[in-house]
């Protein structure tokens, strides 16, 4: 069974994208071992500080080196990433060995990107994560990706329920990113 991380680009505990990486941790029952990556205290990226690097890192390294496959979901702000997400990539994209850039956790990992988001449904945030995957070394799964638009009641503290086809959507990229593990 493939050993998927999700990385959710939200420290908020009720995020929308938390919620739908719920959604897909129930499409991927039985299928899939899934765990969520807590990255809150991982420290800004500093090079004076990179070797030996700090034990946190050393430990969130060693959970990415360690599964099969990650799926990021991301809110989009200011049609990017969170900053947050940022500096755990830089962090996975260091080498852990110095001056060995093949060492770094990232290379060669799988990874795919889903987003909760306004109108845009996430696709500057979708589209600038894969291009950062593709930087650091990573081999990001080209389609399908999901986008969800929130409607905007839901900012108004109104549950955000997925529908059936935005279900279906997650449900392709689920059984996409498991073939893409292979």
């Amino acid at each position: 069974m493939k050993k998927i991380l999700f990385v959710v680009g939200s420290m908020r505990k009720g995020s929308f994208n938390r919620q739908m990486a719920g959604e897909v941790e129930k499409l991927l029952k039985d299928k899939a071992e899934v765990s969520y990556l807590d990255y809150a205290a991982l420290p800004f990226v500093n090079q004076d500080m990179e070797f030996p690097a700090p034990e946190f890192v050393t430990k969130v390294r060693e959970i990415v080196k360690a599964v099969d496959g990650i799926w990021v979901f991301s809110p989009e702000y200011n049609y990017s990433y969170p900053g947050i997400v940022k500096n755990l990539f830089d962090w996975l994209s260091r080498p852990m060995v110095a001056g060995d850039y093949g060492s770094a956790a990232a290379t060669g990992k799988k990874v795919t990107v889903s987003n909760v988001a306004g109108k845009s449904t996430g696709s500057g945030s979708r589209a600038k994560l894969v291009e950062l995957f593709g930087k650091i070394r990573m081999l990001p799964m080209a389609e399908p990706l999901t986008g969800v638009a929130m409607p905007p009641a839901v900012f108004g503290g109104a549950p955000l329920v997925f529908t059936a086809e935005q279900i279906a959507q997650l449900k392709a990229q689920a059984e996409a990113f498991l073939k893409f593990l292979e």
